[in-house]
């Protein structure tokens, strides 16, 4: 008994260790978007995982997990020793394929979980081919496996890629991207869930159909499931890839979605901000979050099995008087529920790391990409788990394969590859790794109960200390209790990024209040002192736009951060030499004559018109960002800018005429007039710094 505690307790780990590192299949690009935040995310997937994972497994799983172990169940060579040499294989396979993934998920590094347990059971079979001196490993099973690390990623990258295509041309290339994504959304969401509907019913749900199909509620499974040999792609035939029942539940559900999606873009001002989107953007994280519950729903239902499928079989034998190894094993349900919980708890401690790295590691992530990318990785692990291909792809290969698709879409130069070759790494490493870990547990063991009974402790120790080196990051309570957060502040870094253009314009509009009142004599003390104030305001608000953005996931999808942190700092230089036109002021009265008095006046109004111009620049930057990367948009700020540049231009002109004026008449009066021209120059710094500030918005428009 004490051995199947400790066996239980494997189980709980492996099923914490697959909701800490396959949760990011999910909900990673939604969270690398800000479709959902961090922690609405992990309760969100935690809900969904558990559901999946509860509800919609199989109830009877193989024992002998993922095919990779041949064994003929009439063979007398089956026996009991045989089958308790399986059970404790099993352990080890277990705890081998969870130290692994506990290591990779430390690092933040999503690797795949059921190759993580199919290496194990490599490395199990492979002691127990030279103990009982047979054959057991299917190597044409293996050789599918390594197979699908190149298969899956590439098919993923391939749909995710066409399918943002397609959005970019029609829609957000289009002349009026928000009316045409209207009606062209809902249009987009039938293939979506389409696809959605029989991934669910082929993935998803096996379990339940195949239950149906043995309770008589239906004729047969296969009037809903793909067959498992021999189909045909004729939906009418009874042994049919793709039956015709399941074609039409499939529809039914994108017609709805579809019908469904169209009604709440009616009701909704898509224009009204919120979750820091609007327009296209804002249409897109609908959809996105839709398919990313979907995903962890899916994931829970499919991927249960790599923790309790093995410990199903371990029960079998450990429990059962003969300690006879079945080829099938009943599932009990309260281990359904200790893998269901598990999940959703590793889901909220450990997920956010894993996230992190597919939703701003690869490449940067928008809705309108994120969907993609999404719809590309569900796609794809369809049409691999068809009978007629039948490859057991991985749900994280796929998706980060179609994370670096959709980043593509954007340039080579978008996509980081060094972090995908470290993630591609961690793939190659994940079978040999977690097979030479279930080799040397099980080798230590002897075969012996009280020897794994010794070694599972010390392995839990070693496992326990490394988690406490990271102690602090385990967010579970945090996680909790944002359940009902309405999303925090959801400001980006290009919304805060315009208030500071808004403070930096209100400083130079009391420079100008300050150059307007020195000419006419007045006293310009209140507005000098006014222009100081609110160039630390504006201060003040760039201090916060440069946190925001080294914290925000979302940050870098328009431009890089070392560029953005270039434009904060020349949209600070305007308010910095305003500042110092009015400090000019308070230095000396300024040249006493009425002319140039009036030319200083007007080149005050050319450089406030320059800087109201560029500040109009920025709020269309700020649009062009947070709905989506439109064609019109685009234009618009292309246009802000080029007017930039000719309001600059004009300034220009202003200064040279009022410069030429204060040198030919302020020879009676040198130093006033010199001072005066010095007022001209630092105008004129403004003006130019507007110029620049507009231009280093040009890497956007050329990305």
């Amino acid at each position: 008994m004490v051995l199947i505690g400790l066996a239980l307790i494997v189980c709980a780990y492996m099923a914490w260790n697959i909701g800490a590192n396959d949760v990011a299949n999910a909900m990673g690009t939604s969270v690398g978007s800000r479709a959902l935040t961090l922690r609405q995310a992990v309760v969100i997937a935690a809900i969904f995982e558990f559901s999946g994972a509860f509800f919609a497994g199989d109830a009877v799983t193989d024992t002998v997990r993922k095919g990779i172990l041949s064994v003929d169940f009439s063979d007398p060579m089956v026996d009991a020793a045989f089958s308790q040499d399986i059970a404790f294989g099993f352990i080890a396979a277990m705890m081998a394929a969870a130290t692994w993934l506990t290591i990779a998920t430390r690092y933040g590094l999503p690797v795949s979980t059921t190759h993580s347990i199919i290496g194990g059971i490599i490395g199990v079979g492979l002691i127990l081919e030279v103990k009982h001196d047979t054959s057991l490993i299917d190597w044409e099973v293996v050789q599918k496996v390594v197979m699908s690390w190149v298969a899956s990623p590439l098919m993923g990258a391939l749909i995710a890629f066409f399918s943002y295509y397609i959005i970019k041309k029609t829609i957000l290339d289009s002349e009026n991207p928000v009316d045409r994504s209207q009606w062209l959304a809902p249009i987009l969401a039938f293939p979506t869930f389409f696809v959605l509907g029989l991934a669910l019913q082929f993935k998803a749900l096996k379990g339940f159909f195949s239950k149906a199909d043995s309770e008589g509620w239906i004729e047969s499974k296969y009037d809903w499931l793909p067959v498992k040999e021999n189909g045909v792609f004729n939906p009418f035939a009874e042994n049919a890839w793709f039956p015709v029942n399941s074609l039409i539940l499939a529809a039914v559900i994108g017609a709805i979605a579809s019908f469904g999606l169209y009604m709440v873009l009616r009701r909704i001002d898509i224009n009204e901000e919120k979750r820091g989107f609007r327009g296209v953007e804002r249409i897109f994280v609908w959809l996105q979050i839709i398919t990313a519950a979907y995903v962890a729903f899916a994931h829970g239902a499919n991927d249960r099995s790599n923790a309790i499928g093995p410990m199903a079989a371990v029960w079998q034998v450990l429990s059962s008087d003969g300690g006879q190894l079945m080829e099938k094993a009943p599932i009990p349900v309260w281990l359904i529920l200790l893998g269901s919980a598990g999940i959703a708890i590793g889901v909220m401690t450990w997920g956010w790391r894993v996230m992190e790295t597919i939703g701003k590691k690869i490449t940067d992530i928008t809705p309108t990409r994120g969907f993609a990318a999404e719809f590309g990785a569900a796609t794809t692990i369809l049409i691999f788990s068809m009978p007629f291909l039948a490859v057991p792809v991985s749900t994280t290969h796929t998706l980060v394969g179609a994370v670096v698709g959709v980043g593509l879409a954007g340039g080579a130069k978008a996509v980081d590859f060094r972090v995908f070759a470290k993630i591609a790494a961690s793939w190659v490493a994940s079978v040999p790794a977690a097979a030479f870990g279930a080799i040397v547990l099980f080798v230590a063991s002897g075969g012996d109960s009280l020897n794994m009974i010794v070694l599972l402790p010390l392995s839990f120790i070693a496992v326990g200390l490394a988690i406490w080196k990271s102690s602090g990051e385990i967010h579970v309570e945090d996680a909790l209790s944002d359940a009902g957060n309405d999303g925090g502040n959801d400001t980006t870094p290009f919304e805060l990024f315009h208030d500071h253009a808004k403070a930096v314009e209100k400083t130079v509009e009391h420079m100008l209040e300050a150059v307007n009142m020195a000419c006419d004599g007045e006293d310009a003390s209140e507005a000098i002192q006014a222009t100081i104030d609110a160039e630390l305001d504006a201060d003040n608000v760039k201090t916060e736009v440069r946190r925001l953005a080294s914290e925000d996931m979302r940050f870098g999808v328009h431009v890089s951060y070392d560029d953005f942190l270039y434009m904060v700092t020349r949209q600070d230089r305007i308010a910095d030499y305003a500042q110092n036109v009015a400090e000019q002021l308070a230095f000396r009265p300024l040249y006493d004559d009425k002319e140039a008095k009036i030319n200083l006046k007007d080149m005050a109004n050319a450089v406030a018109e320059t800087v109201a111009k560029y500040e109009d620049a920025v709020e269309a930057l700020r649009e062009f960002t947070i709905s989506g990367e439109t064609k019109a948009a685009q234009n618009k700020l292309a246009e802000l800018i080029r007017e930039v540049n000719l309001k600059e231009h004009e300034a220009d002109v202003v200064e040279a005429n009022a410069a030429g004026y204060v040198f030919s008449n302020g020879d009676d009066s040198p130093l006033a007039a010199m001072h005066m021209y010095r007022v001209l120059q630092r105008l004129d710094d403004v003006a130019n710094a507007c110029e620049k500030a507009a231009n280093a918005f040009l890497p956007i428009l050329n990305r």
